[in-house]
């Protein structure tokens, strides 16, 4: 098997266990078990060393930390692609990079549309602009080599383009006040894995050694501490097939499909329908995100990726047709993870009481765009 059947079949593996986590996680909120699923989430735990003390519930130790190792993982992923992989050839870095921005565009316009009277409610315009690479890809798998592997490929480079944008977008508009001194400390650790390198130093505990300090003082600092993951993984060396990134890639990529990410979807996306009024359906959130995630999508990825393919002739050799770039535009708009994580950072002050509403929104936005996207695809590949 080789690298990349190896990652398309765990993605695929990936989105089967976040479905089936989220699914439970929605069961057990709406059981007479929610009141213990929501205090455990909220344990409160404690790291000491020294000086230095970290308190934070579950839930936070979730998001901020095992999150910074799947923002570690996209970093890997998307530093090996730019250098030997779908990225490598610039002649295919601008259909993605255009698709990706088209597809966030129009979420994020919807969303504002619904939400432009509230500045509080406006502080979430960046939710339904995200891509779940692990649920697109797991749901495309199911057709199996009836979508052309060339259309996988282009739907990877698209989603790590979204990926790229989500980083930015999170890093400028989602940070809190910032402490100059956690900064320069994050900015020390950060010239000490360059350096790093320059002294050809390949031992992964020495990287995991200084890894661990930036992630600390970007944790202190302000700004988000997943982003620590995406600054360290910058500064993995990677020289071929063999190198410290790919091994790094490949042991971290199991604990990310079968840990990290169905842990991160049970404890955030617990939708409560228990005492559920209908005109919470109808909440600028619910529309802004439900609608951005199903229709803002696949206006924004068709529009751009139709044309490539009806008029500059993008992938003519595979005859892939306009049915299956809907199908695929589709897909795009199951934003489940980072849709979710997203959220959480756009209200997690003091605007806890709108967490459920983005819930709502993400999982029958992700929900209605995975199905119609997969019935779409399988007709397309019948009559292809």
């Amino acid at each position: 098997m080789n690298k990349s059947d190896s990652f398309y079949n765990l993605e695929t593996l990936g989105g089967i266990l976040l479905f089936i986590a989220a699914v439970f996680a929605i069961i057990v909120a709406n059981s007479p078990y929610r009141v213990g699923y929501e205090n455990f989430l909220h344990l409160n735990g404690t790291v000491n060393i020294g000086t230095l003390s970290i308190k934070k519930p579950l839930i936070l130790w979730i998001n901020d930390g095992l999150m910074a190792l799947y923002f570690l993982l996209i970093g890997l992923e998307i530093k090996r692609e730019i250098n030997r992989g779908v990225l490598s050839d610039k002649t295919n870095l601008l259909v993605p990079a255009l698709t990706a921005l088209s597809g966030l565009l129009f979420p994020a316009l919807i969303f504002v549309f619904f939400n432009a009277h509230n500045p509080v409610y406006l502080k979430g315009w960046a939710i339904p602009t995200a891509t779940d690479i692990a649920f697109t890809l797991g749901i495309v798998s199911l057709l199996g080599p009836r979508i052309p592997f060339s259309l996988k490929i282009l739907l990877t480079a698209i989603a790590i383009f979204d990926d790229m944008a989500a980083i930015v977008i999170i890093a400028l508009f989602y940070t809190a006040k910032l402490s100059l001194l956690s900064l320069s400390l994050a900015f020390l650790f950060t010239l000490i894995l360059i350096g790093l390198n320059y002294f050809k130093c390949r031992r992964i505990s020495v990287f995991i050694l200084f890894g661990v300090a930036l992630w600390i003082a970007v944790l202190k600092s302000g700004v988000h501490a997943t982003l620590a993951g995406i600054m360290i993984a910058m500064t993995i060396p990677d020289e071929g097939e063999q190198s410290m990134l790919t091994r790094l890639e490949d042991g971290l990529h199991h604990w990310v499909v079968f840990l990290i990410l169905p842990l991160f979807a049970f404890a955030n996306a617990g939708v409560t329908f228990i005492g559920l009024d209908v005109s919470m359906f109808t909440h600028p959130i619910v529309l802004g995100v439900g609608l951005g995630l199903f229709l803002g999508k696949q206006v924004g990825i068709f529009i751009s990726l139709g044309y490539f393919v009806k008029f500059k002739k993008l992938l003519k050799a595979d005859k892939v047709s306009l049915t299956q770039v809907y199908g695929i535009a589709l897909i795009c708009g199951v934003g489940f993870t980072m849709s979710l994580f997203i959220g959480s950072l756009a209200y997690q002050n003091n605007d806890l009481s709108l967490i459920p509403m983005v819930k709502i929104g993400v999982v029958l936005g992700s929900f209605i765009a995975g199905l119609t996207g997969f019935l779409v695809l399988k007709k397309a590949s019948f009559k292809h």
